[in-house]
């Protein structure tokens, strides 16, 4: 199908032409083999095969390695503002559909799984933290955050502030500076605090949404927490890399006779138990501040008494290059978890990378279970929230895993 817009025009290679037909919504700049003379930062492109068959049309970011990302292979789409406000629409009822009882705290919009490339919106009750890491969606973002907020406006959602998380090193790439505060709009005021309290799975958190990590809380584990929980009861319960001790806290919540949260970051374990304060339960955890590489060893040497342990790390690779040294690290904790752990405990695994495939994954735990001298009984296999959808045909978009063994 060609196109008769005035869009720049590009060509591109066969092996782009097939990753596109495929799905994938990326094409990288030394894919494409002609158009990019004169053409602006962030404007609409379309790209086409050698042979001239129209592949789609998508954002142009001039620093980035990825030189497009396309929006749509609808070749009669104008790509006004009715587009992202039905792009949006669509997001935000697919939340409305698989968070029914959770959309008050949830991720409304995630990048290409939701054909808007570069962009991230986590709702806090009527708060939304926001972050554009494409040239395209970012001088753009003006007009996206209004048809965002009249779209949550016309389900009967409030939105009383967008706060931009923009202090990521991805916006170097794309020729973006960083930054942060509160986004400025006739249509929305900035709140007074960046501290907002939020409930999952029945437990409160203060989540700081200016000097948390990410947004501010990890939203995608959040039915991970919800599993994990209901192997606690009656456990005595190690939970590493607690962060904010959501983790630690559902155990908490599933029963468990004591839990230990263990984080490197003094002021993760403050948060942490500033939670716990939050929740009156500070008589069921003890916390320490530590690096969980030293810690491990250290308990197997004493022969320390768990019945469940909670690797929850951050995410140990960004690139393939690091990938072996990731592997080696996920082995590590892992491979201490199993020889810490009686014969009939329960472990809690999982990893956030991208890069750490699946199938890599799953190997580095046979692999660390051979050398502990157990076996593992998988109990239950999981991934991210779906309100981190998953497109089948575009694999960064898949990338938790977490897992729940029986250590036999």
């Amino acid at each position: 199908m060609k196109t008769e817009r005035s869009f720049p025009r590009f060509t591109v290679t066969k092996k782009a032409a097939a990753s596109v037909k495929n799905g994938h919504p990326w094409i990288y700049g030394e894919e494409i083999l002609s158009g990019t003379e004169g053409v602006g930062n962030g404007e609409l492109c379309d790209a086409f095969s050698e042979k001239g068959t129209y592949l789609g049309t998508g954002l142009y970011s001039e620093k980035s390695k990825i030189k497009l990302r396309l929006l749509s292979d609808n070749a009669n789409e104008k790509f006004d503002e009715s587009f992202f406000a039905r792009r949006l629409g669509y997001a935000i009822d697919h939340r409305l559909t698989v968070m029914r009882n959770d959309f008050e705290c949830c991720r409304l919009v995630f990048g290409e799984a939701d054909g808007l490339p570069g962009l991230t919106v986590d709702r806090y009750n009527d708060i939304l933290v926001t972050q554009t890491v494409s040239f395209g969606m970012d001088m753009r973002k003006d007009m996206i955050f209004r048809q965002m907020i009249s779209e949550l406006l016309k389900r009967g959602v409030k939105v009383s502030g967008i706060f931009e998380r923009n202090d990521l090193s991805l916006r170097e790439l794309e020729g973006l500076p960083q930054g942060k505060g509160w986004y400025t709009s006739d249509l929305i005021g900035h709140p007074e605090f960046t501290l907002i309290e939020i409930c999952e799975n029945g437990i409160k958190y203060s989540v700081d949404i200016e000097n948390g990590q990410k947004t501010g809380f990890f939203l995608d584990q959040k039915y991970n927490r919800s599993a994990a929980s209901r192997l606690a009861n009656g456990k005595k319960v190690l939970d590493c890399f607690t962060h904010t001790g959501s983790f630690a806290m559902n155990a908490v919540m599933g029963g468990a006779a004591h839990v230990t949260a263990v984080d490197i970051s003094k002021d993760a374990i403050e948060l942490a138990k500033q939670n716990a304060r939050l929740n009156a339960m500070e008589d069921k955890m003890d916390f320490l501040c530590t690096d969980v590489f030293d810690l491990l060893p250290r308990l197997c040497e004493e022969h320390a008494d768990y019945d469940y342990v909670i690797l929850d790390p951050p995410a140990f690779t960004k690139s393939r290059k690091t990938i072996r040294d990731a592997e080696r690290g996920y082995k590590e904790i892992n491979f201490r978890a199993m020889k810490l752990l009686r014969r009939g405990g329960y472990l809690a695994t999982c990893s956030c990378s991208h890069f750490m495939s699946n199938e890599l994954f799953l190997k580095m735990l046979v692999s660390a279970s051979h050398d502990a001298g157990v076996t593992l009984k998988l109990v239950e296999a999981r991934r991210q929230s779906p309100d981190h959808p998953i497109l089948l045909n575009v694999p960064e978009t898949d990338y938790l895993k977490f897992y729940l063994f029986q250590i036999v």
